[in-house]
Formats: C-alpha cells, sequence, structure tokens
C-alpha cells in the first residue's frame, strides 16, 4: 500500500464518523487479543533470519555487528528487526496502515536541532520506513522498553509499568491529536527543552538540562575530527568506526562513495543545490554505524568552502525493508528514496540535506543526510538510562504525532479508545516478547560458541 492510499484513505468522513469505525473494529480484533504471544509451531530460526538478511553487508564488519547483538537482550532486539518482523506478521492486526518507523525501538529516538535551530525529540531512523499496521511499531517500542529496563536492573514490575506506561502516552495524545485543526496537528512537535521539565526527579532534570545546554551546537568535529596537512583537509581515523581504506579497496570505495554525493544533489530541491553548490567534496571516510545498520555501506564526507567552512555528510545504504514481505514491497523503486519519503512524513522537522540516489555502477541505492550532533544525539541515551519513566511517555507520545501524520488518527483512537485496555495488553505482548528475546539472544551466543558465526567486541 502507498503512502498516497494511506492519506487518501482517511479523509472522506468526519472526525466523528471515522472514530466510531475505529471504535467498531473492536468487534473484528479485541483490544486485548494484543497480548498474545507464543512462537508458532512454523517460526524460523531467528539465526538463520540474520543470517540471511547479512548476505549483502561487508563480510568483514560482520563479526562487529554479532558482538553488538551479543552483549544483551536489548541489543539482541535492536539488531534483530527482521526477526521481530517475521514475528509481528504473525500476529492479529487491525489493520489500520500508518508510515511506520519499522524498527522503533527507545535507542531509535533522539534529540537533534531542527532547520531553525530548535532542539527537537523525534524519531531518528528510518532504513526499515514503511507502510504497515500501527501497531507493530507500538509492540517493538514497548518490547525495547522491557528489556532496557531489565538492562538497568529494575524490577519486572517496574519494566513492565514504564512499557504500558508510553503505550498510555500513545493513545492519550493520539485522542488530543484528533481534537486539533490538521495543519496544527501536522506542526506539533516534541521540544526537548519543555519535555525535560516533566521529569519528576529534580537532580535528574537539572543535570538533564545542563547536559542539553552543553551539547547544544557542539560542532560534530568531537567525533569526527577533521585536520589540515599539506594544504589538504582530511577527515581523522577514529577506528575501529571511523577510518579510511588503507589497502586495494579504497580508491574503489572512494570513487563510489564520490560518484554517490555528486549524483544525491540530483534529488535535492534548488534551494538546497545552490547551498550545497558552496562547497566541495574534499574527503570521505567509512563509517561503523548503530547495532542495526553494521555491514551496510556508510561513509561521511567532508565539504568545506573556500574559506575553509566544513560541511558532513553521511551517506548511507538502502536496502529493502524488513518489514516488505509481510507488509508489501515500498511503491518507491529507489530505497533510499523510501527512507527518505518516510522520513519527511515522519519526522516533525526534518534535515534539510536529506536526499538519495544510486551508485550506477553497482546499482545500490543511497540516501544522504547531515552528520549528525553527536552529542545532542546521545542526550537521549542519557535520559534514558536515569529516568526510564520519563523517556518512555516522551517516546510514546511521540509515536502517536509520527503515526497522526500519515494514518487515520481518529480511527486509531477510535480503536484505542478511554481505557487502559490496549495499554495494558501491550505491556502482556512485551514481557513476553522479552522474553522471547532473551531466548533468542541466547541462541545467538549458541551460535558465536558453536563458530556458526564470528563475532567481535567494539
Amino acid at each position: 500500500m502507498s503512502v498516497s492510499r494511506i492519506r487518501s484513505s482517511a479523509r472522506i468522513l468526519s472526525v466523528a464518523a471515522r472514530y466510531d469505525i475505529g471504535k467498531k473494529l473492536r468487534g473484528k480484533i479485541r483490544r486485548a487479543d494484543h497480548a498474545e504471544w507464543s512462537p508458532p509451531a512454523s517460526r524460523r530460526d531467528p539465526i538463520a533470519i540474520l543470517v540471511e538478511t547479512s548476505r549483502h553487508r561487508i563480510p568483514e564488519l560482520l563479526a562487529i555487528r554479532y558482538g553488538r547483538m551479543a552483549a544483551s537482550p536489548f541489543a539482541f532486539l535492536r539488531g534483530a528487526a527482521a526477526v521481530m518482523a517475521a514475528d509481528l506478521a504473525s500476529t492479529r492486526d487491525t489493520g489500520l496502515r500508518v508510515q511506520t518507523c519499522g524498527d522503533c525501538h527507545l535507542a531509535n529516538f533522539g534529540s537533534y536541532e531542527s532547520p531553525e535551530g530548535n532542539v527537537v525529540f523525534d524519531i531518528n531512523d528510518f532504513d526499515e520506513t514503511l507502510p504497515a499496521p500501527f501497531e507493530w511499531d507500538i509492540k517493538r517500542l514497548a518490547t525495547s522498553i522491557v528489556l532496557a529496563g531489565r538492562d538497568a536492573g529494575l524490577p519486572g514490575k517496574s519494566c513492565a509499568a514504564a512499557a504500558r506506561n508510553s503505550v498510555a502516552a500513545y493513545r492519550k495524545h493520539m485522542s488530543t491529536l484528533v481534537k486539533l485543526p490538521p495543519a496544527e496537528a501536522w506542526r506539533s512537535r516534541t521540544d526537548l527543552i519543555g519535555a525535560l521539565a516533566e521529569i519528576d526527579d529534580r537532580r535528574v532534570r537539572k543535570r538533564e538540562e545542563q547536559r542539553l545546554e552543553k551539547a547544544r551546537g557542539y560542532p560534530a568535529d568531537g567525533l569526527y575530527g577533521i585536520s589540515r596537512a599539506r594544504g589538504k583537509w582530511r577527515i581523522n581515523d577514529k577506528r575501529p568506526l571511523v577510518y579510511h581504506f588503507d589497502d586495494k579497496r579504497s580508491g574503489v570505495h572512494d570513487l563510489a562513495a564520490r560518484a554517490v554525493f555528486a549524483n544525491y544533489a540530483e534529488t535535492l530541491m534548488e534551494d538546497r543545490r545552490i547551498l550545497l553548490d558552496r562547497f566541495r567534496l574534499v574527503d570521505v571516510a567509512f563509517k561503523v554505524v548503530g547495532i542495526g545498520s553494521v555491514g551496510t555501506f556508510c561513509a561521511v564526507g567532508l565539504f568545506m568552502t573556500a574559506d575553509d567552512q566544513p560541511l558532513r555528510l553521511q551517506i548511507k545504504e538502502a536496502a529493502q525493508s524488513v518489514l516488505a514481505p509481510y507488509a508489501g514491497a515500498s511503491v518507491y523503486r529507489n530505497q533510499g528514496e523510501r527512507v527518505v519519503v518516510g522520513q519527511r512524513l515522519i519526522q516533525a522537522a526534518s534535515d534539510i540535506f536529506l536526499g538519495w540516489t544510486q551508485d550506477r555502477k553497482s546499482k545500490r541505492d543511497f540516501y544522504v543526510r547531515h552528520l549528525k550532533n553527536a552529542p545532542l544525539a546521545n542526550i537521549a541515551e542519557e535520559i534514558q538510562a536515569t529516568a526510564l519513566e520519563f523517556y518512555a511517555r516522551l517516546c510514546g507520545r511521540t509515536l502517536a504525532r509520527a503515526h497522526a501524520r500519515s494514518g487515520d488518527a481518529a480511527r486509531i483512537s477510535g480503536y484505542l479508545g478511554n481505557s487502559s485496555a490496549f495499554d495494558e495488553a501491550i505491556s502482556d505482548f512485551a514481557v513476553a516478547y522479552a522474553d522471547q528475546s532473551a531466548r533468542d539472544h541466547q541462541a545467538l551466543l549458541a551460535a558465536i560458541k558453536a563458530g556458526r558465526m564470528s563475532a567481535k567486541a567494539t
């Protein structure tokens, strides 16, 4: 189903009529039904799925991928979007579709500066974005909350409560958005500075406000330093995460990255191309990315003006979404375009340099974006670690805003209703699937021990 079909289905009837349609869906699938999880008899070996989805990744980086996933059940979940996608497809769904994140877990939310310079909190990873049932994102988010809580040593009841409250925040905010004029709901965003005021612990709140103030405007140099030697600017190597190829592959990969950066400009709007034309590409370095993407081609391009003003752009390979076998293939032939369109639709404020392209030689698809302000992005991880309950609610509310932009908020809200029935069901599912992830994590450790796959800690 295309994005356009999602949009057109939501605008024919009044809000009240669409709300009533959503409410009647409870007769088709009860909200309590979402609590169910037990692995079907036909469930595929999760390790086989990981191996299959890694076939097109860079082989020498797979050990890093599996090493990171081996760290904990939460780390496993982060790298196993394909495994959970297959499992979610075996569960019942409402048929209410939105542009999903596709890999919706706690670590794929974060803070960044909008084009206007405001600090916003939003979903920040869209590699798997695709139209799909809205509850798939919620179930994955809630499961990640339970696993993150377990990693932090929280009691089981606290983990389940955090997941339940995140879903409640989603439900309540969706109800709020339904009541707003469409344009106002569309413009709404989560201001992180204002959101921090909701942290109950005054000491934690003050500390996070100070961290945020320090991170604002922090240059990317802190993690992706640059230096000048013999009149040439260069990205500093920081192995094993940022480095230049130093063997016979160097020329091949460098030329490919440069070609992709050059082609990408064609997908930008005219005003952004004019801005980009003020810079020239002077260096390219390979970059190892997060758990779910380790092994895909990713590079950082350093652009400079004639007056040595830097711009750092990241190029990242885009493959078919892990949801595609179950939710339907994207209407966009270029997977980079799929990611870019999904991000623009989901995010309240997107990067002005966001674009896509293809390596015409290898036929691989890519998207390009501004390199993140890493200290600002890491604020979210720090809040998650110190104030999980608050962070869980923040993610739930943010996900509702994201879904409301493409889906029918009235029908979703009608289905969810005003009671806690849906919240409790998803919390129960999250606990059950967190247990499943723990078992799958043990299977990964066993596969590594048996030599079925290699792992390296980073």
